[in-house]
Formats: C-alpha cells, sequence, structure tokens
C-alpha cells in the first residue's frame, strides 16, 4: 500500500528576512529615515545597554546607558555650540525614562550651572545653582526653582539664608550685610523684606562698615509700658462691645 507524504511547508520568506532585521546585541550604525543615527547595544529590537545616538535636526549627543529603547542610567547629553562650532556639554547625570531623574549636572552657559537633584527633568530636591553674576544659591528645589530652605550668597560675599517658596524669599530669614556689618532678620514676601530688626554684626571687621553703629534702645519702664498697652487694649475692646 503506498504511503502519502504530506510535503513540507516553506517558511514565507518574509519571516527570514524579519528575523535578520530584528536588532539584538552590539550594532554598528542604525541609521533612520530623518537623518538621526545609533550606535551601540540592543535587546528585542530596541536600544538597550551602553550606546550613542545622535540626532540630525538639532545636532544633540547622548552617549550613556539606555533601557528598552529610552535613556535610563547614566548618560551625557551634549549639543553644538554655535561659536567654536564643536560640541560642549550640557548635562551629565542619571536618567529615568528619558529624563533627567537623580543626581546630576547641567550647564547653561560658560560660567552658569547647578549640580544636585533631578525629577522628571527639573531641579527637585537638594541642589547648588552657580548664576553668571557670581551669586550662588544653596538648598532645596521644588518644580525647577528653590523652595524649602535655602541660602544665597551674593558676588560681594553678602547672603540670605532662610525660607523660599517659587523661587523667591518667602517666611522667616536673615540676611548678612557683611560689607556693612549688619543682620537683619525678619519676615519676607515675594522678596520682599516686611518686618524685623536690624542689629550690629561683625561691624570692625566689614570692608564697608556704616558710618554710626546702631544705637542700643532700652525701655526705661518696661512695666509701665506694658501697662498702658494693656489698658489701651482693653479701653479698645469696651468700645467695641458699646
Amino acid at each position: 500500500m503506498p504511503v502519502s507524504k504530506c510535503p513540507h511547508k516553506s517558511e514565507p520568506l518574509w519571516k527570514g528576512w524579519d528575523r535578520k532585521a530584528q536588532k539584538n546585541g552590539l550594532r554598528h550604525q542604525v541609521y533612520v529615515v530623518n537623518g538621526d543615527r545609533y550606535v551601540g547595544e540592543w535587546k528585542d529590537n530596541m536600544k538597550h545597554g551602553k550606546g550613542t545616538q545622535i540626532w540630525k535636526k538639532k545636532g544633540a549627543i547622548y552617549e550613556g546607558d539606555w533601557k528598552f529603547g529610552k535613556r535610563d542610567g547614566y548618560g551625557t547629553l551634549s549639543l553644538p555650540d554655535q561659536e567654536t562650532g564643536r560640541h560642549r556639554r550640557v548635562y551629565s547625570g542619571w536618567w529615568k525614562g528619558d529624563k533627567k531623574s537623580g543626581y546630576g549636572m547641567q550647564f547653561f552657559g560658560p560660567k552658569e550651572y547647578y549640580e544636585g537633584e533631578w525629577c522628571g527633568n527639573q531641579r527637585s530636591g537638594w541642589g547648588r545653582m552657580y548664576y553668571s553674576n557670581g551669586d550662588i544659591y544653596e538648598g532645596q528645589w521644588c518644580n525647577d526653582k528653590p523652595e524649602g530652605e535655602g541660602m544665597l550668597r551674593l558676588k560681594n560675599g553678602n547672603r540670605y539664608e532662610g525660607s523660599w517658596q517659587r523661587g523667591m524669599k518667602n517666611g522667616p530669614g536673615r540676611f548678612f550685610h557683611l560689607n556693612h556689618g549688619q543682620l537683619f532678620e525678619g519676615f519676607w514676601v515675594d522678596n520682599v523684606a516686611k518686618c524685623g530688626t536690624m542689629i550690629d554684626f561683625g561691624r570692625d571687621e566689614a570692608p564697608e562698615p556704616t558710618q554710626f553703629p546702631i544705637p542700643k534702645v532700652k525701655i526705661l519702664d518696661p512695666d509701665g509700658v506694658l501697662e498702658a498697652a494693656l489698658a489701651m487694649f482693653k479701653k479698645t475692646e469696651e468700645e467695641e462691645e458699646e
């Protein structure tokens, strides 16, 4: 009795081509249609591991860690400098999900940079900012602005220590006028000192001391002043009741 054999099905050509096109492991330069290119490691057709990405339109270069197609881990981002024609580093630090997260250093200009914590591409946590005018802020950040407790040291040596909100002095704080040898301690609202006290502080060693020291104010009869104030307060309450 004759034995019939089923013909062997051949695999479609496109499956073999697709299998060969899948990127895994280390690859040489891989280009995309817009001109961007990548050199590095792959996993399951996604950038994964160590690699370098070059964006043609902006000329940006990222060198560092990747995880499933996104910048994740430690890496450096560089941009072309219009003046020199060379690339300059703008950020070195940690990334998560394609965004700056963790500790990193951002360069805003030749003399202006930030070093500290990031979250979702924004300065958040503890950090130190060096400004181009010579000022330095060190303290807490939130939503890319000073928020919480921090110190601003000006170029001339004067400094503010205290509370911040929305990038401005808000709440209790102290301002050291070291050039004049004075200290102001009080309360701020949107960078404006609303109330407080000023005392001499290292006036004898100050480079530009005030012409006269702040006189000491002393109440001769503190009990009498307090009694008069209480009497005035009670009188005001009685008038309001009537």
